[in-house]
């Protein structure tokens, strides 16, 4: 049996045939610095032109600054924005400003935390689904409650995951495993339905066994909509952590959300805000690069996605 994925072989042959066309390193450079600039310039346009209108409407009175203080006033203090992010006690309330470091850990707690709870819920959710349909009987045991669960929002089971974890990091990382544990386990059954009958055929013609047939031809087949399945449920996942950091934690982005919303601080709050967006951007561009990577097979069709 080839240990070229079956559902590859057409992408493998085409890329093949490109690779073989005559280039040049100096060729190639200019027409990837042209498509990183463009790509820059339509990023800065789309969001110069938000931060504008937000501006305009700052200059002409329409927003309040109290209650939606534009970017140039959120940001024009820095060091005491940051001094919100110490520890508690490193500081005294006379002191002014803070210290960026502070800024990176708690970010660091943050990603942390949604790193590890998508990492879990992902193979957990990929492993549960191909044993629900490899094992009949596992699957006429879990299936129906995993059905029974997925409509539960993940904000529900807060009070479940302080009961069974405390206070700490254990509740965010369930709360962001189980925002997407249940939707990639219903997507891996709905993808392993819908493999090509006759990539299954030909696999077998060939010899495949049992193992072969799921290494080779399913598991490549179904991991490129798993991949997209997960990028869309990541901003799910950044919207429980902060519940979870908010209430179940007591540190993190949404400690400091909370702590803005309690104090009236709508400065600190939108420079939080940025922060996650910043965060959750280089998440997805993050998973983006994992993924273009792990499904080496897919081609160049995976990065027009973007």
């Amino acid at each position: 049996m080839s240990t070229l994925p079956l559902a590859a072989v057409n992408s493998a042959t085409v890329a093949k045939a490109e690779t073989q066309k005559p280039h040049s390193v100096d060729s190639a450079l200019p027409a990837m610095l042209r498509v990183w600039a463009e790509r820059a310039f339509w990023w800065v346009a789309s969001v110069g032109i938000f931060v504008g209108v937000w501006e305009f409407c700052w200059w002409r009175g329409y927003a309040d600054p109290l209650m939606l203080p534009p970017p140039h006033l959120f940001l024009a203090n820095l060091t005491e924005q940051f001094r919100f992010f110490d520890p508690a006690g490193a500081r005294s309330l006379e002191e002014e400003g803070g210290g960026f470091v502070s800024v990176l850990i708690v970010m660091g707690w943050t990603s942390m935390r949604v790193i590890l709870g998508l990492a879990l819920g992902f193979f957990g959710a990929v492993a549960i689904g191909v044993g629900i349909r490899y094992f009949h009987v596992f699957g006429k045991l879990t299936l129906p409650t995993i059905t029974l669960l997925t409509p539960i929002s993940p904000v529900a089971w807060l009070p479940v995951a302080i009961f069974l974890f405390g206070i700490g990091n254990l509740p965010a990382i369930f709360l962001v495993f189980i925002s997407v544990f249940f939707i990639i386990v219903l997507s891996t059954l709905s993808q392993i339905d819908a493999v090509p009958a006759h990539y299954l055929h030909v696999a077998r013609i060939m010899g495949a066994n049992k193992r072969q047939l799921f290494r080779y031809v399913i598991l490549p087949t179904i991991l490129p909509s798993l991949f997209v399945t997960l990028r869309l449920n990541l901003f799910a996942a950044w919207m429980v952590v902060l519940i979870a950091e908010a209430v179940g934690v007591g540190s993190g982005l949404g400690q400091i959300i909370m702590m803005a919303r309690n104090t009236f601080n709508s400065s600190l709050v939108f420079f939080t805000m940025t922060l996650i967006g910043l965060l959750g951007f280089a998440f997805d561009r993050a998973l983006l690069w994992v993924q273009e990577r792990v499904l080496w097979w897919v081609g160049p069709s995976a990065v027009a996605a973007r």
